[in-house]
């Protein structure tokens, strides 16, 4: 206990210098605000000392409450997995990160955090994968199951994906997570409702978790025992929240006053508070369970199975600095006088901030010993990594002369079902109550349904003629979700980081409604930012989903595809072009480069070619003739670089059509009309705007640093063009999404697209109210090339 003591002293220290210095003490040279939250801190460091230092194994994964960062990486400093110039850049660049992050933090991060709420729901669907990899005999030997901790601020729990992810986790069992609320009952503007805790305690015993309260200290409860014990417990009890930090704050005069005012008539109350010094009695008072290692140690010990846990362990916001317990103190900072008082109150020399031991009083030795005994750190770094999982050519394939995009990635689903090879065994899909309507019914049929109990499907049994096989079983391959997307990437980031988080490949596929991407987007965007990987398909998509109306046709998305970090966005029109691109993300998702360009080829490292990352699918319900032709391995290859020429134009030519996904057969149709009077005019198909833009968006960068051989796909796609030539670009979706390709080589550009509510209709009404009709394309054919003959 004496070693936790003296370092949950050092802990609080660096903490809060390494906050210090970032905003005092390193030289600013833009004026901006660094910040960091020494409170926030403060309330979690005797609960994160006795997780790190003595009860957790280097099995266990943590989320960190995102305020805490710099406990974390105090704490990692302590264990020699950080460095102390990071340290001293905290929040600088290249330093530690402001919140803990997986990808740009040098120390050992399970989960990244920041975006509140995600982290913790994070923790659920990691303990449901690591239960899919257990039960199907997929964790590595040197890998034993461990318990998913979330550290989770209290206002947090205002976080409404907490809640889905808390019924999810209901609905599938799950087992050895610990969610530990850091109940300092303080937010960023105020202070948290009094009641909030009934609430929270009975709807997590109602989700069938084991809830423990750590309210008070061994102080206090020995207090309690004494004469007039009760009655202060009682008015602890009763105490509100806000009157509560308000004395924290006070100190020995507010409490005084109060208890006094309020309990000086019960018996023996005078005589204890006249046995205490104004140290003694805040000591006492503010002696809560949170702060108190013997206490924490006790019930962390205590739990000994693997029922999902919610501790809730009271705290004091800014415990042991100047502010504790103001209401404003969620981003103060101590001033140079009170960091020099709080030095000097923990007797660290100047000159020796930095040293992990200064100002302890237990000898270097000893703690040195202790720390190389922590059984957290036995295996150095935790992060694991997974064999290559071949992809044999003909695994993903697929045929038929009318198909939709949809309707072909169910079907090559279907076939790698019926395959008994590992790449098969390693799919797992998932969808938020979608799964037939996305076409991943053949799938399920065959791979059937992920439960940790084996679950008979009641019409097959009871002989009711059914379409799907829904029986579930350890054995199942597919996971499926409520209608809540957030939980939807949240579980692909889980999924998508199994190889790294438990040494075995996953590769996930999720499915939903295109415009619900936007549901989910902070959590896909959490998904790419700790670099998971995993395919999410979005289908149907546009105003082609007609009659459905327009709170199911999506607009936007293509945009979201194309500026999301970390995901590769296709759009493909057919489904020998879907087939090429699956089969290249089943690559790509394994690819663990470090970025580092071939020489001369700058852009590869823009475009994660070597890095890899997720993709998204952006597919259609609308079923196209499909082309007659051989898959050659140049058009594989521009297929994945983002674009082909349908038909090539003739060199010098004044048109091109450039179209992208369904709307193939109006592309199609107008560029037939056109080519009586524009000879020579070329129809560009492009599978992928986003990484045509980010291929392009590379090459100038390059060109800038001094490459200029540096080149783009798209550039040389248009090349054939002539200078003036005049672009028309459609595709059922923002416009914006093709329309920057004029910029390439200076060619003008009439971009047709959807930048409105879809509503109801056939396609031939909606086609033309949007103006993605053959007359609509014709018609920009024309303006186009009036535009340029004039300008000519």
């Amino acid at each position: 206990m004496a070693s936790l003591e003296a370092l949950s002293q050092k802990v609080l220290w660096l903490s809060s210098w390494m906050i210090h210095n970032a905003n005092h003490l390193r030289p600013s040279r833009d004026g901006l605000k660094v910040g960091g939250h020494q409170a926030s801190c403060a309330s979690l460091v005797n609960l994160m000392t006795a997780l790190y230092f003595e009860v957790l194994g280097p099995d266990d994964r943590v989320a960190v409450k995102p305020h805490a960062s710099p406990v974390f990486h105090a704490i990692q400093y302590l264990l020699g997995n950080q460095d102390t110039e990071s340290l001293k850049k905290f929040r600088g660049f290249g330093g530690t990160q402001s919140y803990p992050s997986r990808t740009k933090d040098s120390d050992d991060v399970d989960f990244s955090t920041g975006s509140v709420g995600l982290g913790v729901a994070m923790t659920s669907f990691a303990s449901l994968v690591q239960d899919y990899l257990d039960m199907k005999q997929m964790l590595p030997e040197k890998v034993e199951r461990g318990r998913m901790v979330a550290l989770v601020g209290d206002a947090e729990l205002d976080e409404g994906n907490v809640y889905e992810a808390l019924l999810e986790g209901w609905k599938h069992d799950i087992r050895d997570v610990w969610w530990i609320i850091d109940y300092n009952r303080q937010s960023l503007d105020s202070v948290v409702t009094d009641r909030l805790f009934g609430q929270i305690d009975q709807l997590f015993k109602t989700m069938g978790w084991r809830v423990v309260t750590l309210k008070y200290g061994k102080k206090l409860e020995a207090a309690f025992q004494k004469p007039g014990g009760d009655a202060l417990r009682r008015w602890i009890d009763d105490c509100p929240n806000s009157l509560y930090s308000a004395l924290v704050f006070k100190g020995a005069d507010g409490w005084r006053q109060h208890l006094l005012a309020d309990l000086g008539d019960e018996p023996g109350i005078r005589e204890l508070l006249e046995s205490l010094d104004d140290d003694a009695l805040c000591d006492l008072m503010t002696n809560l369970a949170g702060h108190d290692l013997e206490t924490v140690l006790e019930a962390f010990s205590e739990i000994k199975d693997d029922l999902p846990t919610c501790f809730i362990a009271y705290t004091i916001k800014g415990y042991g600095l100047p502010f504790a317990g103001h209401k404003d103190n969620h981003a103060g900072l101590m001033n140079s006088e009170q960091m020099a008082v709080f030095q000097q109150r923990q007797e660290v020399p100047e000159g020796q901030e930095w040293d992990p031991f200064a100002g302890l009083y237990m000898p270097e030795e000893r703690l040195r010993a202790f720390l190389e005994a922590v059984p957290f750190n036995q295996r150095g770094t935790r992060r694991y990594s997974a064999p290559y999982v071949e992809v044999p050519d003909d695994a993903i394939a697929v045929s038929g002369e009318k198909l939709s995009t949809q309707e072909g990635f169910g079907k090559i689903l279907a076939d790698l079902a019926k395959s008994e090879s590992e790449l098969a065994d390693r799919v797992v899909t998932t969808s938020p109550d979608v799964t037939v309507s996305t076409n991943l019914g053949g799938w399920v049929n065959r791979r059937g349904i992920f439960d940790r109990h084996d679950r008979e499907d009641i019409f097959r049994e009871e002989k009711v003629v059914s379409a799907q096989r829904w029986g579930m079983s350890p054995q199942g391959q597919h996971l499926e979700l409520g209608i809540a997307e957030n939980n939807l990437f949240i579980l692909l980031a889980a999924l998508g980081l199994s190889h790294s988080l438990f040494g075995s490949r996953l590769f996930p596929i999720g499915t939903l409604y295109d415009p619900f991407i936007q549901r989910g987007l902070d959590s896909l965007n959490y998904a790419c930012y700790q670099d998971a990987r995993f395919i999410v398909v979005g289908t149907p998509s546009g105003i082609t989903l007609a009659p459905e109306g327009g709170a199911h046709q999506s607009v936007s998305t293509p945009l979201i595809g194309m500026a999301q970090d970390g995901l590769a966005s296709f759009e493909p029109a057919f489904a020998d072009e879907l087939a090429v691109i699956l089969r290249w993300s089943l690559d790509y998702l394994q690819r663990d480069g470090q970025g580092v360009a071939p020489e001369g080829d700058a852009s590869k490292s823009w475009l994660r070619d070597e890095t890899g990352g997720s993709v998204y699918l952006r597919l259609s319900t609308r079923s196209l003739e499909q082309p007659v032709r051989t898959m050659a391995p140049e058009l594989e290859e521009e297929i994945i670089q983002g674009g082909y020429w349908l038909k090539k134009p003739d060199q010098g030519a004044e048109l091109a059509i450039v179209f992208s996904g369904a709307v193939a057969p109006q592309a199609q149709s107008a560029w037939e009309a056109v080519q009586e009077d524009v000879p020579g005019a070329g129809l560009l198909c492009v599978t992928s705007a986003d990484r045509l833009n980010a291929d392009w968006s590379a090459a100038e960068q390059a060109r800038q640093q001094g490459h200029p051989e540096a080149t783009a796909h798209v550039e040389d796609l248009l090349a054939p063009l002539a200078r003036d030539a005049a672009l028309v670009t459609v595709l059922d979706g923002h416009p914006a999404t093709l329309g920057w390709m004029g910029a390439v080589r200076g060619h003008r550009v009439q971009a047709l697209g959807v930048e409105h509510f879809g509503q109801s209709g056939d396609l031939q009404d909606l086609y033309r109210y949007y103006g993605l009709d053959e007359a609509a394309l014709i018609d920009a054919c024309a303006a186009a090339l009036l535009s340029r003959h004039r300008q000519t």
